[in-house]
């Protein structure tokens, strides 16, 4: 055979390969309101700059007939390019090809990616719609993944997208990861299916119900955005992106974004109910300090009474974790504080700076949340706020009571700069449950208790929860005006940008899991 004949024979292949399963697979795929895999890539990548490796890989398995099915590709896609001229790395399982199951050589494949992502400080994107581990080449084939998850992780960042079926011990690729995303009405994730409940459980369940986008963004916490569509996710992805370094050994992109940074914010003024226990919405105060009000929330539909997510302030993008007073007042409990610790640690992986905005009574009470392991959840956060190195900032916008206000960042607890605006309360705990305790005998004696117990309460508020006593204790540095609060954090961003990281020498703590 010839030059050319041999040429021919090589773009022959190459389009065979891009067909992927073939025109009635992809029909099937799209009547299932799915993209395919090659579609996927060319949405997500700057155009004309995918490229892709291992196009011709094949699995190796002999038996069960697999012998006559040896599709080049094998089920995933891997390869890199531009994704809004920055590089990135990508797997994309490939449905429309043995189902996209996972079998030794594309579990080799996608782990290969992945060191190369690791080596040249790239992100890694998963595009995951598979069927499963492929049963006929036996177990083994995931761990692959898994110790490159690992390997990378606080390296670069890796996110997983779920555009289909994620099932089996296949899930806990995507857990390993940073980020998950799911599709409204299309994404399934759960380790055992319908089928198998029903079998062993006598359990009817569909396997949206069991674990579609709603269960994992709402009750489980596994995923942390959930899109509209497929393209809506993709477009997720890139946004996050934005905010985020390629790897460790960056700082993430400052944006030029049009937006004052000492633009005055007159609407923060009277965000704060004169009532004390009277709810008010957080984001107002987030997206009223955000640049250009755009505030990329994480997990929005999981432990709502924690808000984490990612905003800029002058073009310098900073991670935010708050107190939504709208739900449970905004006390903590153990959901809360995985979600807020787990953010905190991922900050700090990748030189995102952390600022807090505390409104928290304290930490949850009751016999629910102790049996849950509050205690143990609690340390979660409260480890991860401490062991970030990153530029910390705090405003107290106003209850701020014991271990909670740990939890949320102080002083001592390492931030840099804290803030209270004249709103704020601080103490043990609050002014009510203070009185209760230290003016009991007073409160049995009074003839008018209510009365009595009003008046030692203001008395107790102005005495002992003032931000101007913790001003004169310098666990406040500055004592604000609301509207003026941007203003303030952008100059401690700039000042801080640079802040060195001090690490301890050890092989690394043990946070409490």
């Amino acid at each position: 055979m010839g030059v050319k004949e041999l040429i021919e024979d090589l773009e022959r292949i190459e389009k065979q390969v891009q067909a992927g399963g073939g025109q009635k697979a992809t029909d099937d795929q799209h009547k299932k309101g799915r993209l395919t895999a090659r579609e996927r890539i060319d949405l997500f990548f700057d155009k004309g700059t995918f490229v892709e490796t291992n196009m011709y890989s094949q699995h190796q398995c002999h038996d069960f007939g697999m012998e006559k099915k040896r599709p080049y590709g094998d089920g995933v896609i891997t390869g890199y390019g531009n994704v809004q001229g920055r590089p990135v790395f990508v797997y994309a399982m490939d449905f429309t090809v043995l189902g996209g199951s996972i079998g030794l050589s594309n579990a080799s494949k996608i782990a290969q990616a992945q060191k190369l992502a690791a080596k040249t400080r790239v992100p890694m994107i998963g595009l995951v719609d598979t069927s499963g581990a492929r049963i006929q080449e036996g177990s083994g084939t995931y761990s692959l993944l898994f110790y490159e998850h690992v390997r990378s992780s606080g390296v670069v960042p890796q996110i997983s997208c779920i555009l289909g079926t994620c099932a089996g011990g296949g899930c806990y690729s995507p857990a390993l990861t940073d980020f998950i995303f799911m599709v409204d009405k299309t994404s399934e994730m759960y380790i055992t299916g319908p089928r198998v409940i029903k079998e062993v459980c006598h359990e009817d369940i569909t396997g949206y119900e069991l674990g579609g986008p709603k269960v994992h963004s709402q009750i489980s916490g596994v995923a942390d955005f959930v899109s509209k569509s497929e393209q809506a996710c993709l477009d997720d992805v890139k946004k996050l992106l934005s905010f985020l370094p390629s790897s460790c050994d960056e700082k993430p992109p400052i944006v030029e974004t049009g937006d004052d940074p000492n633009r005055i914010c007159e609407d923060l003024a009277t965000i704060v109910p004169d009532a004390p226990r009277a709810p008010f919405d957080m984001k107002r105060v987030i997206r009223s300090i955000a640049d250009q009000g755009d505030f990329f929330e994480v997990k929005p539909r999981f432990a709502r009474n924690m808000i984490t997510g990612f905003l800029r302030i002058g073009g310098y993008p900073i991670g935010v974790v708050a107190n939504q007073s709208m739900v449970m007042a905004g006390a903590i409990d153990s959901d809360a504080s995985d979600k807020a610790g787990r953010f905190y640690r991922f900050c700090d992986c990748f030189n995102i700076p952390i600022l807090t905005i505390a409104d928290v009574p304290g930490y949850l009470p009751g016999v629910k949340e102790e049996y849950k392991g509050i205690i143990r959840h609690g340390a979660k956060m409260l480890y991860g706020y401490i062991e970030a190195e990153v530029p910390k900032l705090l405003v107290v916008v106003r209850k701020a009571y014991g271990g909670s206000w740990a939890a949320m960042g102080s002083k001592t607890m390492g931030a840099d700069f804290s803030y209270a605006w004249p709103t704020a309360e601080m103490a043990i705990m609050g002014a009510e449950g203070a009185v209760e305790i230290l003016y009991r005998k007073e409160l049995q004696a009074a003839e008018d208790r209510s009365a009595v117990k009003q008046e030692k309460i203001e008395e107790y508020r102005n005495k002992f929860n003032s931000p101007y006593l913790y001003g004169g204790k310098m666990v406040i540095d500055f004592l604000i005006r609301p509207q003026d609060t941007r203003a303030h954090l952008y100059r401690a961003l700039k000042l801080l940008w640079n802040k060195p990281q001090e690490k301890i020498p050890r092989k690394h703590g043990n946070v409490p899991l």
